[in-house]
Formats: structure tokens, sequence, C-alpha cells
């Protein structure tokens, strides 16, 4: 069969303070691509974010028996769009439908354009949905899918466990044509792998845990290795929820990595209490090429910290940005802007900022997702559809989508504020950064579009 993989163009993607911007490679996508093809099906990618005008053109040549689209709650709306026009287009082409919102609220598909909706780890049940279409067979009963029968959407029943090594590795063959644009800021071309999946924390704003049953799957080292020796790209990000919480593991991978004479230069996810913990085990990473160290601080105070249950103390976010500094490890560094914020707050984090001399603040603002407790009913979602579920539109971490205490336009006015005064600081900063990693600078304030693996990342949608 011809199947289409499309990743989505969301109405806006920021990330960090602007001029910081990403476009990361659809990982997910790939995974499926090589699914598909284990099973002889001819696999083709298009990425909306960098071909937005292809959606017809490809359509009509390669004339897909199925589509398969992925995204995060801001997509949604696109991806129903999406999956309308392939009707208009294709009337008997299938469409499926899968990413992290659709894990945790799948009924926002249930739509006549949509064929198959898929929760949960996409390639097993993705591969068997292809071969029962391919053999005209029932396509109800498999597990982790909700077909639409008869105008109704029937769930087939929970997945089998989940097994990381289990997995086909990723078909990186599939965006060969697109590997040059994948970028994040001066880290271009940039490829990223996942070497662990899950969390074993409960952030109240995070539903990572929720997707894997709170458990916290780890690959095989030495598979890791042979991924990392199949890339081409200089520069890795690591794109685990928390590479760094089994030290053992990390330090066994590390040494493997160094054996093997892969040279390659990280940026990864990490908690501020693994940094704390194994700051010698941090020494070892940065001795093999870890340049980059994503932190969710989240809070800057006690309240907010206990708020978010994120289980650090202040003094230890003070300590583990001192202990980045002095281990030359640079600090991309995620803050939670809650809507309750008034403008003291504002400048409380803008004084925080420049006291610990971090480089890339990056804000988002605190949104209820799918699978938190937060979003259990829509009652103090304030920006909704005419269906009275909320606007996913809005759900780009950068919106606020509840009440917040100061006027909606004075709040949004001091949260780009935020953007301009690290935007304005850092610029010197900033270029001196691109042109000694060989990169043109970008042009100051511009917007930029970035991916949806990493725009959403620190708040809980960066699985896949």
């Amino acid at each position: 069969m011809r199947v289409l993989l499309i990743y989505p163009k969301a109405r806006v993607e920021l990330i960090g303070w602007g001029d910081l911007g990403a476009i990361a490679e659809p990982l997910a996508l790939e995974y499926l691509a090589a699914g598909a093809k284990v099973d002889a099906h001819e696999v083709r990618l298009l990425d909306l974010r960098l071909h937005p005008d292809d959606l017809e053109t490809t359509l009509r040549d390669f004339a897909p028996d199925v589509v398969g689209v992925t995204g995060y709650s801001m997509h949604v709306l696109r991806n129903l769009d999406t999956c309308r026009q392939i009707k208009t287009i294709l009337p008997q082409c299938w469409t499926i439908i899968g990413g992290h919102h659709a894990t945790l609220m799948p009924e926002d598909f249930f739509e006549p354009q949509v064929d198959f909706v898929v929760s949960g780890e996409g390639v097993r049940p993705l591969r068997a949905l292809l071969s029962a279409l391919q053999e005209a067979c029932s396509t109800c009963g498999i597990p982790g899918v909700w077909a639409r029968v008869h105008g109704e959407f029937v769930y087939g029943g929970e997945p089998p466990a989940f097994d990381i090594d289990d997995i086909i590795p990723p078909d990186r063959s599939i965006t060969e044509q697109d590997r040059e644009a994948y970028f994040i800021d001066w880290m271009r071309p940039i490829a990223l792998i996942r070497t662990t999946v899950g969390c074993p924390y409960r952030c109240s704003f995070c539903s990572l845990w929720k997707i894997m049953d709170g458990r916290y799957h780890m690959r095989d080292v030495h598979r890791v290795v042979e991924e990392l020796e199949t890339i081409c790209e200089d520069y890795i990000f690591m794109v685990d929820d928390e590479p760094f919480i089994n030290g053992r593991r990390m330090r066994e991978l590390a040494r493997a990595i160094k054996a093997a004479g892969v040279k390659k230069r990280y940026f990864s996810y990490c908690r501020i209490d693994s940094l704390l913990r194994q700051q010698d085990l941090m020494r070892e990473w940065r001795d093999i090429g870890l340049e980059r160290l994503f932190l969710g601080i989240e809070g800057i105070s006690a309240k907010e910290l206990g708020d978010y249950n994120k289980r650090l103390q202040l003094a230890q976010v003070e300590a583990g940005l001192a202990a980045a500094r002095e281990l030359g490890i640079a600090v991309f560094a995620q803050f939670i802007v809650n809507p309750n914020y008034d403008r003291r707050d504002f400048q409380r984090l803008i004084r925080f900022i420049e006291h610990h001399k971090i480089d890339y603040p990056s804000f988002t603002v605190l949104t209820p997702l799918p699978g938190t407790q937060d979003l259990l009913h829509f009652d103090h979602i304030t920006e909704r559809q005419t269906n009275g579920r909320p606007n996913w539109n809005l759900y780009d971490l950068q919106s606020p989508v509840m009440q917040t205490r100061l006027p909606r336009d004075e709040f949004l006015k001091e949260y780009q504020n935020l953007r301009r005064v690290f935007a304005d600081r850092y610029t010197v900063h900033r270029d001196q950064l691109y042109r000694s990693h060989g990169q043109r600078p970008p042009g100051v304030g511009r917007t930029v579009e970035v991916g949806g693996a990493l725009t959403v990342a620190p708040v809980a949608e960066r699985a896949g």
C-alpha cells in the first residue's frame, strides 16, 4: 500500500525569546515509517512546516491509499482540516490520526473525515491496521485503535505492554530531502534520538507520566550506540523526558559512546536534582560532547514549585544553575508564566533570570493540558470552540486560555516584554555564539516557525 505520513504546521509555534528557533525532525513519523516499510509498504513523508503548500500536489502525485497525521493539542483543528482536504481530493483514502492528543483525548477526532484514531505508541497498531486494510479484513478489535463503524468510533482494546527495545529504529531516509533544514538555533542540522521513554515524576502541569502509566523505559545501551553510529548529523538532541534519572545507565552509555569513537555534540533535557546529584556523570557527558542542558525550572518561588509538584526546593534550583556554570555546560531554562501573574511577578521573573545569568530563558504560559488534573472539565477554560470544547488552536503554550489576573491584553503585553527584554539583552552574546558555530545570526526580533516536538516539550507534550 502507499502510505503518506504528515507532520502538521500549527497556527503559530514559538520557542525561547523569539530569536532562538527550531524545526525538529519528525522522529515519531520516522518510527512509523520504519514499521510500515518492514511490511513492504511504500512510505512518503510530508512535513508541512517546511512545505506548507504541498499537500494537494503530494496527494495527487503520490495517490496514497492511507494518510497518517500526528500532532499535539495545538494541531487538533489543523489536523481535522487536513483530513477534510484529503477526503475532498481522495475520497477513498483512509485517514488515521495519532500522537499525544489522540492518546489522551481521542474523542476530539471522532469526525466524519477521520477513519481511525490511534492511542499510545503507534508503530504496532499502524502495522496491524495496514495489514487489515490490505487484506480487506475487519479493522475492529485492533488494540490501541479507534475505528469508525457506521458513523460511530469503536475501541479495539488496550495495546499489549510497551517494550522499548521491541521497536524498530527510526527510518531517517524518509526525511533525507529535508534533513539540512532541521535545526535548534545554531545546532544545525540536528538529529533527534530517544534513549528512554516515560518519567517517574508527577509534575502537575505534565501528563507524560500518564501516557506511560508512570513507568520509565530504558533502551539497551548498545542499541542506542548503534543508532548514533548511523546518524550523519554532528548535533544530537536527546528527546527523552529525562535521560539522566538512572546515573549508572547513563555512565555506561557515555563510556560505550566513547569506546565506539562516536563524536557528537549533545543537547538534552535534565532535571535540576539529577544534575546536582550526578555532577561527576555530567562531567563525563561534557567530555564526550554534551554542550547544553534543557532545565525545566518552571517556578521561581517555593509556592510555585510546590503548586507544580516539582519536588524541588528553590535552593536546589539556584545550586543547579551554579553547578552548570561551573561545569561549563550552557543552560536553556524553561519558565512557566502563571495567568495569575501581576506586573510585580513579571519583574520578579526578570530579576531572577538576570541574577542567575541565564543565557537562554524560555517561557510558556501555564496551560491545562490533556491528561492533567487541570483539564478534567472545561469550566475554567475561557477560550473555547462553539461546541464548548477548548480552542485547541490556542494551545500553543503562548496564549492564555484561562482567566488572567491582569486584563488579557496587559498580560500579553507583559509576556511579550519578557521576550523583548532578553532578546535585546542577549543579542550580542547570541550572535557571537552563532558565528562561533559557523552560523549566520538571525534577524533581531523576528518570529520563527518551530517544530512542535520542541515547542511543547517543557510542558508535557514532547512524546511522539
